[in-house]
């Protein structure tokens, strides 16, 4: 594939709001098309749907926030039933993106929040200071592993409730296109481009894929990855189809 030049690129993800993001200037340097489209969306769960997996919400002390779609569809579920959020609720974000997000819920100097550098698991040493809350997981319906095997190893009491799912996009007014490269980003990204086109056949576009799972998951769909990221060369996506670009591109 190493002949072939780059001339359109598709996204699987929604197109960056930043200005100046590195898919601009990746356009503006090598004069290439690059279209975003999310390959899969979020719906959340209705206040009767989580009421049939048993979660009450008066019953928690501590909210467990993952992602910033944890944090839209619990306070969306919370005003759906009618809970008030006390003051003296805990929060325990895995990261500061997701630790600052909670600000657009709650005023942040009132509140105990507790945030984690990064991985899950670095949320263990605020659970072991406070083993005794009864904690809720806001989750979607797919849930790394790593999450519920550090909370059950730490004995923590807690409950999941899933909240939102994971769905497969509609994009079958894509059918007839051609893109010289697609880019994806997680498992079900992969997923859906064979829902929408189970009769996919690879040919000449070239597979970018972030992460290791994603890796899995296009080897496993029988896929060849030409890109991939991150490594310690091009630690994020944009820099590995900018390497990859020059070496087709250019040469």
């Amino acid at each position: 594939m190493l002949g072939m030049k780059v001339k359109t690129i598709l996204v699987s993800q929604p197109e960056p709001k930043v200005e100046n993001s590195p898919y601009a200037k990746l356009i503006e340097k090598e004069n290439i098309k690059v279209d975003f489209r999310p390959f899969i969306h979020v719906e959340g769960a209705s206040a009767k749907e989580v009421r049939t997996q048993k979660v009450d919400l008066n019953d928690f002390t501590a909210i467990i926030l993952t992602s910033r779609n944890a944090v839209d569809h619990f306070f969306r579920l919370a005003e759906e039933m009618r809970f008030k959020v006390p003051d003296t609720m805990k929060y325990f974000c895995q990261s500061e993106a997701v630790a600052y997000y909670l600000q657009k819920y709650v005023v942040y100097r009132k509140r105990k929040i507790y945030v984690g550098e990064r991985l899950f698991s670095d949320l263990t040493a605020h659970f072991k200071k406070y083993k005794n809350e009864k904690f809720l997981l806001p989750s979607s319906d797919v849930l790394k592993p790593d999450v519920p095997k550090t909370l059950d190893e730490l004995e923590l009491n807690w409950t999941r409730g899933v909240f939102y799912k994971t769905v497969v996009s509609d994009l079958s007014d894509l059918r007839d296109v051609y893109y010289d490269v697609l880019v994806f980003f997680s498992p079900s990204g992969i997923e859906s481009l064979l829902k929408n086109f189970p009769d996919f056949e690879q040919n000449n576009t070239r597979i970018a894929v972030y992460g290791n799972s994603t890796v899995k998951a296009a080897s496993d769909a029988g896929l060849r990855i030409d890109i991939k990221a991150p490594t310690p060369e091009t630690p994020s996506m944009t820099m590995a189809i900018q390497k990859y670009v020059n070496q087709v591109n250019n040469s």
